[in-house]
This record gives C-alpha cells, structure tokens and sequence, in this order.
C-alpha cells in the first residue's frame, strides 16, 4: 500500500465518536417506498471513493505497485508433499520479482496461443479450474497484464455446470489441474469453443500399465482436437515470443464471476477493473495490509470474497501462503504460517468457537475458572462500550489461545459470506482480542457492501456502508417490510456505486430485472438499519436460502424432489438457517400411503382414517428414522448435493392450510409465516441434529 493510500484509509475506517451514525441519511433523498440514501459518515453527499491512491485505477497497477515495494520479498508460498516421508514440507516461496517475469511469460504465451487459433488479442476469458495454488494467481495476473480477463470454475463443480460454464463464457482456454482434464476431455463434443488445456500441475507423476499418463491424455485430446499444455510450456512459449505488456482500462472486465445457480443456470457477473480497485481500497480500510502482512489462501478463488482479499495482498505487496489442500489439516498451515490477517466464514469460526470453548470456559478446575472469568470480563466491558483488550487476560489467557492457534500475529478478522452468531462473535473476539469485524456483500458488488468500523464491538450487525458504495431500502409490502417501520426502517437491499457489478453476461432480461433505471441493484435480501445506520440483515426475498458454509440452496427444488419421489408426503417446507450447514423440512403426510407405511414400522396396525393414530406415529423416533433412510436413498438417486439433504423432519397431518394462514387460496406456501409458526419445532431439530454429529473440533 502506497503512503497515499496509507494516509487516505484513515479517513474512513475508525468509526465516530460514541452515539455519532456509522452510516448517514442523504437529506431529502426518501421518496414514497423507499428509505433515505445511506452512505459512509465520512463521506455524507460527497462523491464516493473510487481508489485510495488516483496512480491505482486497475488491479494490473495495484499488483505493480506491489512489485515495486520490494521485489525480493515473498509473494506466492506453497508446501510441497514428501512421498517417502508421507509428510508436507516448510513453506516455499516465489517473491515479487520471480512471480511478475512468470506472470509476463504465461500472459505472452497465451497470447501466442490465442493469435494461433485466431482469436482477438483482449478481452477474452480465460478458464480456471482448480483448488486454490500458486499457478491459479500467475494466470490471472497473466490475462490482466494483456488485457485479458479469468472466468473462475468452482474445483467442486460437477460436469453439466461446467459445461454450461465454459460454452456461455465461450472460453478457449482452460487453466487446469490435471484431475480435471479428463473431464474437459470428455466434455469435448459439447464444448465447441475449447482448443486449449493447461495443465497446472504435473501432468507425469506416474505410469499407467503400457503407456505414460501424458501420452494417453495427448493421445486423447488429439483425437478431440484439442491441443494439451503444461504451465511451463506456456511459458516457454512466451519467452518465444515476448510482447510488451498490454494493461487493461478500468472499465475492462477483470472477470465474470458466475453465481452457483440453484434457481436455474448460473449467471455470469460481470466485474471490472473500476470494481476490483474499489474492492480492493474498501479491503485496505478494514483489513489493512503491507508488505509485512502475510495471509492464508484456503476459501476457494472462486469466490469473489477470497478473490479480493487476495488481490488486496497482491496489491499491499504481502505475502500469500496457500493451504495444502486438506482443510481437516488447515491448522497445520495456520501454525507454519502465522498470518497477520483473517478472513473466513462463520462455519469454520464455529469449529474454533468449539474447540476454544471445549478446552477453556468448559474445562474443569482452575482452567475453566480462569476462563470463564477473563470471557465474562471481556463480553461487560464490550457491552458497555469498551473493547475486547485486557491487559491481564490478554497477558495470561488470550496470547496462549492465538499462540497454539497460530493466530499470534492476527490483527484483524473478517467474517462474512453468511450471518454469525452474535453469541459465537463475541466470544472469539474476547478470545483473540484484535479487531474482529462482521461484514456484508455479493457477487454483484465484488464482495464489499458494509463492515464494521474499528472501535465497534457490537454484535448482530454487519457495520456501516463502505466508502465505495450507497443503499437504500426499498419496501416489500408482501412481507410487511416497509421503510417507515419503528424503530428502524427495512426492506429489500439496494445498493450502487463503485464495486457495483456492469451486468450479467449475455443476459439483458436478467440486468434489467436486477438493476433498475436509477442504477439501483436490487439485491433480494432483507435489511434494517439502526439508529446509528449499522445494517442488519433480516430476510430474503426470493425464496433462495444461504447456509452458513455459504452455499445457496432452492427450497422449492428440494421440495419438489422429495414429493415427486416419496408418495407417503403430500406437503413439503424445506428450511434453512443462514447459521446452520444444513436443512430440516416439515412434512406433511399423505394419511393413505402413510398409514400402511408406518403400520409396518411399528408393527401394528394403523387405520387411514385414524387420524389422530397417525398423528401419533408422525412423532414416533422409529418412524421419523425410517423416513430420513428413505429421504437420503431419493437424495441420492436424484443426484441432490450433500447440502441439499434434509438431515431431520417434523411430519403432521396437513401442517399447511388457508385455515391457519400459512397457504394462499391459490395453495401457495407463506415461507416467512411457516417459519414463524414451526421456529419451536425448526429449534429442536437442529438442537437434535448437532447433538447427534457435534461440530468437529478439530482445527
């Protein structure tokens, strides 16, 4: 980060002095439907923050400027795996230097690559498919420096997304690890637009009977037309034919990030240069980094939320060490790594949170006493407006917490992707005492939206909007969320401004549904703001759920599955905590398929007709079990992901009705009222289904 930068961050990212707004109201700005314009307190009705330094308009600049701090410092790390010893080495790595001559080498050789099959020399998509590594960063950092730009594949997706992927971006190119070239391979006949494949890793790391790995995928993809290369071929081929480099403009695409797709296909969201550095200067404000910094890479890059915080060190000149690719094992790196900045989402901050509590407040004797006292301690001085530091406790409890973690060095930690539990926030920032801040943002708006400010140590919020970036709440009178409620206004997220994605890619109809005349993206989720304009959010609108790993699921699809499969069900609520990783559903049964079928469980005899008998048997374990083996073999055969499954159910007879208001005389399901009828029985599934497979502690 230049001294520019330096000094500019400082206008933004402490909050105000107590009782002051963290976010202010444009005056004059509600109209009839809408709240006021909120904006960062520093910034009022100014213009908004574009960059912190005007020298850094694209992420090709910030990553030289990264270069020219000290080119000889470490840049991209990695762990390399001992085959005789079975046992993962001490970190490697490339520094600044090494990694931006590669970068001009594989950036000039695709280029090559692309001229030979006689495509334009900018502006098109590169392919990456791969778990996080170091070659994942040189090829992105390869395509910006000519203009280019990366399409991300999930490493976890299955074929037909993949597909779909690679023929919308029409991309002729595919940075790949080799695990997935078969794949790609095979794929062939449908994906008329690919003609190369990079292999990232080692193509030869042994021998098939008769014949090398290689010549067999050569052999392979020649007879698809398809011509295989590994990353140092590339290379090779770049120092071959060097060019000057060929830097993007601000309003070129960086990437089209695509959303996972659970209500349809997927959409491409289209992000640029102007986005990423507005990220990039928001990410400089809340979780500032230098050329000291070291971070860990272990949520995909697939993500637009680990994609900026790495472009931020990149940019910071910091160092990024990647994981080994085990995340039971993430620990080890952590410890090896010791990282000054962390960014995760609430489902590994909840295997902290129980491994932390496991062996402190729950422990017995002194230990667990001494704990429970510097934790309370903690949480009253932060309720009544103090900090998270304790100059004893820090001392003999807090240090020895981050020391074993290998947190030590941890300034500031990022939560986001999904709500965390307040309970669960509080207590890690008692444990770890550095400033540890919740926030919120999209795919659409390159991960940032709002975060806390520094000094705020409040919980159940997602802070003040970025400097970058305005909202406003729009009503949703179905949901009875209006902007004129008291205390606090609410209604659907509308964000604009500088990390404001351009459209969706190929899609007119789906911008123009999404982002109206005024400029306003309309984001589908729900949010208040309170009286000191900190955003919480609250509800969704379209009926699409987020768990707490991050991951989007379609009730209405998983619904739909269950029904048309299990001929004992007749009704079907699938839900999901934005706080839990997985699903509970209430179902009603069918009294005639499900009268024989709990009759033979039990082993008694139950009449369609009686109802308050089959009333009874809907509670009974056996039959409750029985019904879950039957669910999980549908799951399966239907090809539903893990995160998909329902893992507990509550069965009735007709627990939906006009009667009980919770269909609609068209006998559609009212979501938000469901879910506020059946929250006791929601609670105790959950409640059961945690008990039954606690949290691995395990970090």
């Amino acid at each position: 980060m230049t001294e520019v930068a330096k000094a500019n961050r400082l206008k933004y990212c402490n909050a105000p002095a107590p009782g002051k707004p963290h976010s202010v109201a444009v005056p004059g700005s509600a109209r009839p439907g809408y709240s006021a314009t909120y904006r960062h307190y520093a910034v009022g009705d100014g213009p908004l923050l574009e960059t912190l330094d005007p020298r850094v308009r694209t992420q090709h600049e910030a990553f030289e400027t990264g270069c020219a701090i000290n080119p000889n410092s470490n840049c991209l790390g990695w762990r390399e795996y001992d085959r005789a010893t079975k046992t993962w080495g001490a970190y490697q790595w490339m520094n600044y230097g090494t990694v931006r001559q590669r970068r001009t080498d594989i950036g000039a050789g695709i280029l090559r690559l692309h001229e030979l099959a006689g495509l334009p020399n900018r502006q098109i998509g590169v392919g990456l498919w791969s778990p996080n590594m170091p070659q994942w960063q040189l090829v992105d950092l390869a395509a910006m420096a000519y203009s280019n730009f990366t399409i991300s594949i999930y490493d976890t997706l299955g074929p037909s997304t993949t597909e779909y992927i690679i023929n919308h971006g029409e991309i002729p190119t595919v940075a790949s690890t080799v695990n997935h070239i078969p794949t790609l391979l095979g794929l062939k006949d449908k994906l008329p637009s690919l003609k190369y494949i990079i292999a990232m890793d080692s193509i030869d790391d042994g021998e098939l009977p008769g014949n090398r790995k290689q010549d067999l995928l050569n052999a392979w993809a020649k007879e698809k037309g398809v011509e295989i290369l590994s990353l140092l071929d590339v290379e090779a081929l770049g120092q071959k034919h060097p060019r000057p480099l060929a830097p993007p403009s601000p309003d070129d695409i960086i990437t089209i990030n695509y959303t996972s797709g659970t209500s349809g296909v997927p959409k491409g969201v289209i992000l640029t240069h102007r986005n990423a550095i507005g990220a990039f200067a928001t990410s400089m404000i809340c979780a500032p980094q230098t050329d000291n910094s070291v971070m860990i890479s272990y949520m995909p890059l697939a993500h637009i939320y680990e994609r900026v915080s790495e472009q931020a060190a990149l940019g910071a000149g910091a160092a990024i060490g990647f994981f080994h690719g085990n995340i039971l094992e993430l620990g080890d790196d952590i410890k090896l790594l010791r990282p000054t900045a962390f960014c995760s989402v609430p489902r590994l901050y909840n295997r902290f949170y129980a491994g932390i509590k496991n062996l402190t407040v729950d422990a017995p004797g002194l230990k667990g006493g001494l704990s429970r006292r510097a934790v309370d301690t903690k949480l009253a001085n932060m309720k009544s407006g103090g900090t998270n530091k304790h100059a004893i406790y820090d001392r003999i409890w807090s240090n020895k917490i981050k020391a074993g973690l290998g947190f030590d060095r941890v300034q500031t930690m990022i939560t986001g992707s999904a709500p965390i539990s307040p309970e669960v926030l509080q207590f890690l920032r008692a444990c770890f005492a550095n400033d540890f801040f919740q926030g919120y943002g999209l795919t659409e708006s390159y991960a940032v939206g709002t975060v806390q400010l520094f000094g705020d140590y409040t919980a159940g919020n997602c802070g003040a909007i970025t400097p970058t970036m305005e909202f406003c709440l729009m009503d949703v009178p179905e949901m009875d969320y209006r902007s004129t409620d008291k205390p606090y206004p609410r209604g659907e997220i509308l964000l604009r401004g500088t990390t404001r994605f351009r459209e969706y890619y190929k899609s007119p109809e789906q911008t123009a549904g999404s982002i109206d005349s005024e400029g306003w993206f309309h984001t589908g989720d729900v949010g208040s703001f309170d009286n000191l304009g900190r955003l919480s959010i609250i509800d969704r609108v379209k009926n699409i759920l987020k768990l707490a790993q991050g991951e989007y699921v379609a009730p209405e699809k998983i619904e739909n599955v269950y029904l048309a499969n299990l001929n004992i069900f007749a009704m079907a609520y699938c839900h999901g905590d934005s706080q839990q990783s997985f699903l509970v559903g209430v179902f009603g049964v069918n009294p005639d398929t499900f009268a024989p079928y709990a009759s033979k469980i039990l082993n008694k005899e139950i009449a369609a007709t009686d109802l308050a008998a089959i009333k009874a048997a809907c509670r009974e374990k056996a039959v409750v079990k029985a019904v879950l083996k039957d669910m999980d073999k549908v799951a399966k055969r239907r090809k539903l992901t893990g995160f998909e499954r329902i893992r507990n159910v509550t069965l009735d007879v007709e627990p939906f009705s006009v009667d009980n208001e919770l269909l609609t005389p068209t006998l559609k399901l009212k979501r938000p009222q469901t879910a506020k009828k059946f929250r006791p029985e929601i609670d105790a599934m959950y409640a059961e289904s945690n008990a039954e497979s606690p949290i691995n502690a395990k970090i």
